[in-house]
């Protein structure tokens, strides 16, 4: 388990626990039949409060992936609906899973350098550079372009899920993406509290999302730490 987040604009905590076990399961680090601990040492190890426990564990139970029996426990189910708010992140730890969160280095609106590949339909978009996590370990730095025309981004507005914000804010959900994954070279405004200095060779994800219109609404490149983290694409 890993302390959660309770900045304004996280995730309702029951969610962060809910996310952290459906990708957990998903990463097999639990199975198929395990048993949770005893619900109140969950919640004093995660730091919260029993009810906020429980919220979380229902929202497993509705997705199919946790059965709670009277008296005996809380046990995890394979089979259910692994979907959920970071669906499409697919980064995680070496041991595998982790919480995604982020830090939010800038939001601008800008016109899209001559450099950027051709997404969207409007000459300019907001650009959002973060610092990302798995629970507490820096994993990756990031750099978003949303399309001017789905709308513009405001810094104090963002959560840590972009796609959650772009439902919630402005009116659209990412239905898609194409990942491309290589190598590249960390960019020069990469923070000191990145674990790679600008220019390393590592890990590079370029991804094009789209919503539900033809034309790409969101181009992104993420460069990350192979030595901390590794991509995961599950098929099924």
């Amino acid at each position: 388990m890993q302390s959660t987040s309770q900045s304004s604009n996280a995730l309702p905590l029951y969610l962060q626990i809910s996310e952290l076990l459906i990708r957990d399961i998903a990463a097999g680090r639990l199975i198929d039949g395990e048993r949770l601990p005893p619900e109140r040492d969950m919640a004093d190890e995660l730091g919260i409060s029993i009810g906020t426990l429980r919220k979380a564990l229902a929202d497993l139970t509705e997705k199919g992936l946790l059965e709670r029996i009277q008296g005996s426990g809380n046990y995890i189910r394979q089979g259910g609906t692994q979907e959920s708010i970071y669906a499409m992140f697919r980064l995680e730890l070496l041991s595998g899973g982790g919480l995604p969160r982020a830090d939010i280095l800038n939001a601008v609106r800008t016109r899209k350098p001559e450099d950027l590949p051709a997404f969207g339909t409007s000459g300019e978009g907001t650009r959002i550079r973060r610092l990302r996590y798995l629970n507490e370990t820096i994993i990756a730095v990031e750099e978003i372009w949303l399309d001017g025309d789905a709308g513009f981004v405001k810094r104090d507005l963002l959560s840590d899920s972009l796609y959650r914000f772009y439902q919630k804010h402005l009116g659209f959900w990412i239905v898609r993406a194409e990942d491309r994954v290589t190598i590249g070279k960390v960019p020069d405004w990469a923070p000191e509290e990145f674990t790679l200095e600008p220019g390393t060779l590592t890990g590079f994800i370029e991804r094009f999302s789209w919503a539900d219109r033809p034309e790409s609404v969101e181009y992104s490149r993420t460069w990350f730490d192979t030595g901390r983290a590794h991509y995961v694409q599950r098929l099924k």
